[in-house]
């Protein structure tokens, strides 16, 4: 799936200093499955596969940049286990719904790359069916 030009638009306006980690983490989410759709939610970049938001990136305080695994902005019933498995740690968990995923800098986009595109694919599956 190609990048979404209106969240293109808004990341140039806005002159994030870890534009280079969100792109990189833009470009691994889209490639990781075809269902995603690229937009602008809660103030970044946000993936959804119709109109269930799944993953939210969350780009403010510019210190870090959070990817924020979750099944939209409703409460649901807790599944009675994690969704999906993270023999990374990549994961901190909220929620058994509910993770987050955080990058300081490009080293850590990088090591995490192979593991992110799993766990966005394994997240895919998890909620797309639940859903």
């Amino acid at each position: 799936m190609p990048l979404n030009k209106d969240v293109t638009r808004f990341l140039d306006e806005l002159g994030h200093p870890l534009r280079p980690e969100i792109e990189a983490l833009r470009q691994i989410i889209l490639d990781a499955s075809a269902m995603l759709e690229e937009n602008i939610k809660w103030n970044g970049p946000n993936y959804s596969v119709g109109a269930e938001d799944r993953i939210t990136v969350k780009i403010q305080p510019p210190k870090q940049i959070q990817l924020v695994f979750h099944r939209g902005a409703k409460v649901k019933e807790q599944p009675k286990e994690r969704l999906v498995e993270d023999a990374t740690g990549l994961l901190v968990w909220k929620e058994n719904d509910r993770a987050i995923a955080s990058f300081k800098n490009m080293e850590a986009v990088e090591a995490g790359r192979e593991a992110l595109s799993a766990i966005v694919r394994d997240w895919l599956v998890a909620t797309v069916e639940i859903a």
